[in-house]
C-alpha cells in the first residue's frame, strides 16, 4: 500500500467532509467512528464489556448512546475507562480493513483522537481540518440538537486546535465555503499521494 495517513479535526471541523473527498478521489478510507459502532455492537466484546460496567447505559437490551456520552463527557475518568475497552478493538478492525488496499493506495485513517491516543506515531502524515470556533459551534448544534454547553463540553475533551496545529504534517483550512473545502482537500490529496512513501503492511 501507499502512505498510512491520519486524517482529524474537532468536532464540527468538516473532517468528515474531507475524508469523503480523500475517499472518492481513490483512497481507502478507515473511519474509526464507524469501526468503534461496530466494536460495541450487541453481541461484541465491547459491549458485553460497557453492560458490565455502565448497566445504566443499555435500553432495550441495546447501547443507548446518548446516556453513554452523557457519563463519559461528565467524568474524564470514565471516558479513559470507555476509551481503554473500545480503542483496542477498534485498532484490531482498522489493520484488517488497512489489508483491503491496493498497492498503490493511500490507506486514510479517520481519526477523531487521532493525537489524544497516539494514533498519530503509526502515521506516515497526519492531516489536521481546522475551522473558526463559533462555526464549529453552529454546525454541531445545527445537526445534533444539543445546546451549545452540551457542544462545548464535548470540543473539551478533544486536544486544543494550537496543540493539533503543532503535531499535524498538513493542516486543511475550512474557513469558506463548502466547495472551496472540497477543492483544498482535493489539491491535498493530490500532493500526498506525491509524496506518499510505499511501505509494507505492518
Amino acid at each position: 500500500m501507499k502512505a498510512r495517513i491520519g486524517l482529524t479535526g474537532g468536532i464540527g471541523s468538516g473532517k468528515s467532509e474531507a475524508a469523503r473527498v480523500f475517499s472518492g478521489l481513490g483512497a481507502l478510507l478507515v473511519d474509526a467512528d464507524a469501526l468503534a459502532r461496530e466494536a460495541v455492537a450487541p453481541g461484541s466484546e465491547g459491549f458485553a464489556a460497557i453492560a458490565r460496567r455502565w448497566p445504566e447505559a443499555l435500553r432495550d437490551g441495546a447501547l443507548d448512546r446518548a446516556a453513554l456520552a452523557r457519563i463519559v463527557f461528565a467524568d474524564p475518568a470514565a471516558r479513559n475507562e470507555l476509551n481503554a475497552i473500545v480503542h483496542p478493538i477498534v485498532r484490531r478492525l482498522a489493520d484488517a480493513r488497512e489489508c483491503e488496499a491496493a498497492p498503490e493506495q493511500l490507506v486514510v485513517h479517520d481519526v477523531p483522537l487521532l493525537f489524544e491516543n497516539d494514533y498519530y506515531r503509526r502515521c506516515d502524515a497526519n492531516v489536521l481540518v481546522l475551522a473558526p470556533l463559533e462555526e464549529r459551534l453552529e454546525r454541531v448544534m445545527r445537526r445534533s440538537g444539543l445546546s451549545r454547553a452540551a457542544v462545548e463540553e464535548r470540543m473539551a475533551a478533544q486536544i486544543d486546535p494550537a496543540r493539533a496545529r503543532e503535531l499535524a504534517d498538513f493542516t486543511l483550512e475550512n474557513d469558506g465555503s463548502l466547495e472551496q473545502l472540497r477543492a483544498r482537500a482535493a489539491a491535498l490529496y493530490r500532493e500526498l499521494l506525491a509524496v506518499a512513501p510505499t511501505r509494507s503492511l505492518e
